[in-house]
């Protein structure tokens, strides 16, 4: 289940308590100040990694905080630090803040970090406070507590290509077909409800990730439908297949309400490289044709009968090797 939104509260391990103490020497007043310093605390910390794909984990557990760090002791003796409390996310992970909905980083390169909520300092001890007016200082600090913070994760996943198209255009046969992923297949719109990944192999050693993302319809760019969280997703592909059902009343007129919501979302959706697609052609005559997409050139296939698909593989390809490039 790819679960692609999450709130969660996280918490900085609060700072050790700085040591009052003395020690015992002849001639130094009351043995002369050894309060040791308190420990800081652990940090909450993201760190992106591969292999993650969901945000399920988040359903399950919302509160994290990180460990405290110990009381400093006599002698100067310093308090042991906390342990940061590490937390993975899939890489193509948002983080947010929940009040003001600024975005704090963007974990997109696996390996990335965030420390997300700072640990608090550890006080001071009474030996940091000696001076030759006051050789024997009678006091210590407190620690610092950690930072408190609540923040809203959304996972943009990231594909080489991401299939886009109206409900029921044939957008998860194409993937199964391509791939070895297996999405849900079925005669009736919105079959996938979220992005399904599937990594494509061509040739000796040529492979790239292919994302079937959630049917499209109009008013998509205004949340209408499964709209705004299938547009997030084709954010981070680097190039989309616009998948048309030839079998349609109007593919061209498909293609145009397509790109209309690619447009109306922005954040350059619409320039991307692409590959227009007319699907179903087995059930389509032989005598009509392929139908016309003004402007386009697309390719005819049938994602079910096979037809097609090696010139299709060989276009992606030659896409996903223009934009490495």
């Amino acid at each position: 289940m790819l679960i692609d939104t999450a709130t969660v509260e996280l918490k900085g391990g609060d700072g050790g308590r700085g040591c009052l103490s003395f020690r015992r020497e002849k001639y130094v007043p009351r043995g002369g100040p050894d309060g040791g310093d308190g420990g800081h605390g652990g940090s909450v910390v993201f760190v992106a990694r591969e292999g993650r794909f969901t945000l399920l984990d988040f359903r399950y557990r919302r509160h994290y905080r990180a460990e405290r760090g110990q009381h400093g002791s006599g002698a100067r003796k310093r308090g042991r630090d906390g342990e940061d409390t590490v937390i993975e996310v899939p890489v193509g992970t948002v983080v947010r803040d929940h009040e003001s909905g600024e975005v704090i980083a963007d974990l997109d390169a696996p390996g990335s970090r965030l420390v997300v909520a700072q640990g608090g300092r550890g006080g001071r001890g009474n030996a940091r406070f000696a001076t030759p007016t006051d050789r024997a200082p009678r006091r210590a600090e407190e620690g610092r507590p950690g930072e408190e913070r609540v923040v809203d994760l959304e996972l943009k996943l990231i594909a080489d290509v991401g299939i886009v198209g109206l409900p029921n255009a044939g957008k998860s046969t194409l993937l199964s077909k391509l791939s070895a992923a297996r999405p849900k297949i079925a005669d009736f719109p919105f079959t996938t409800i979220s992005p399904v990944l599937g990594l494509v192999r061509y040739g000796v050693d040529g492979s790239y990730v292919l994302a079937d993302l959630p049917g499209l319809i109009e008013g998509a760019h205004e949340g209408k439908g499964l709209g705004l969280r299938f547009l997030r997703h084709a954010e981070r592909t680097g190039g989309l297949i616009v998948l048309l059902d030839a079998t349609s009343d109007d593919p061209d007129a498909d293609f145009r309400t397509l790109l209309g919501e690619l447009s109306s979302y922005g954040r350059g959706l619409d320039t991307k490289p692409r590959i227009v697609v007319l699907n179903k052609m087995d059930l389509v005559s032989a005598d009509a044709g392929a139908p016309l997409v003004e402007g386009e050139a697309p390719l005819a296939i049938s994602a079910m009968t096979g037809d097609g698909l090696q010139e299709l593989a060989a276009a992606i390809w030659r896409m996903v090797e223009s934009i490495d490039g």
